[in-house]
């Protein structure tokens, strides 16, 4: 297991380079810190995400980064339909297996001040936010049992699966829909499975200009952490640095009546129980 427990990578107010930290303070929500203006304070830490050692060194944070870097990143692996109020808002039968969509690692962006951007594809009034854990790979494995599988866990944190619906629903394949650029906004805190044993006890909300739109609870997954895990390791190789995206609890903007939309300079939040807030604003690029 890593030294840190509460991992934010981050640009340094002292030297305004990219460093990694551990929070000082662990008991706050530094996404919402963030956006108030409020000092966050982490110990600097040498090394990876994988190995980093914590020093005695406190800096400053300028701007909070996505916690896994595009360059570490080597997979993003989504699972689709994997809540039961979800599936039932959907009018959708349970699945039988985990359903599997992938997204590039240029999906992958930063928590507020960055922005989830709506390309000229997707801004016909159907751009959507699902709230999701995300984890990450701490170890590389294959064919995992699943009594093993939260070993191979380095830690949570939260996830925006943004979606353009008008290109889901033309086709039965949805990487397309959800893998557009900066559509995949993760952080700011990645909590160690030290701190989080159970990642299926978490209350997970989307909150959408001031309105809850999403409250669930990982408990209501259909395939559990674990099983997400074993199932997606069959004969396929999960390397360090891949990031699961585990599904959305009921509430998506589509289904919501009237429906909801990300709209240009929407403020979008994903709060997750022991890890924080995710905080994005909404872009429209321009034509």
């Amino acid at each position: 297991m890593p030294e840190w427990t509460h991992l934010i990578r981050f640009v340094a107010v002292e030297d305004d380079q990219t460093h990694l930290g551990q929070l000082v303070d662990i008991s706050r929500d530094v996404g919402l810190d963030s956006v108030n203006g409020v000092d966050i304070k982490a110990y600097l830490i040498n090394g990876d995400i994988f190995s980093g050692k914590i020093t005695k060194h406190v800096y400053t944070v300028k701007k909070l980064l996505s916690p896994v870097s595009r360059e570490q990143c080597s997979y993003i692996r989504c699972l689709g339909l994997n809540y039961k109020d979800h599936a039932a808002e959907a009018n959708m039968a349970l699945p039988k297996a985990p359903i599997l969509f992938t997204k590039p690692r240029s999906s992958l962006t930063d928590p507020w001040p960055a922005a989830i951007t709506i390309p000229k594809c997707a801004q016909d009034g159907t751009s959507d936010y699902e709230a999701e854990l995300c984890l990450v790979i701490g170890k590389s494995g294959r064919d995992i049992p699943e009594d093993e599988a939260l070993d191979y866990v380095l830690g949570y944190t939260s996830s925006n699966d943004v979606s353009a619906r008008t290109l889901q629903m033309i086709t039965t394949q949805w990487s397309m829909s959800k893998g557009l650029d900066n559509s995949c906004p993760i952080g700011p805190v990645l909590v160690s499975s030290s701190v989080i044993k159970d990642p299926q006890t978490l209350g997970i909300k989307a909150i959408y200009n001031g309105q809850t739109v999403q409250d669930g609870h990982t408990k209501d997954m259909i395939f559990d952490i674990k099983k997400q895990i074993s199932y997606l390791s069959q004969g396929t190789t999960l390397e360090a640095g891949t990031i699961f995206l585990t599904g959305t609890p009921a509430g998506i903007g589509f289904f919501r009546q009237p429906r909801v939309v990300l709209e240009d300079g929407g403020d979008i939040r994903i709060e997750i129980e022991k890890i924080g807030t995710l905080v994005n604003e909404v872009r429209y690029e321009e034509y």
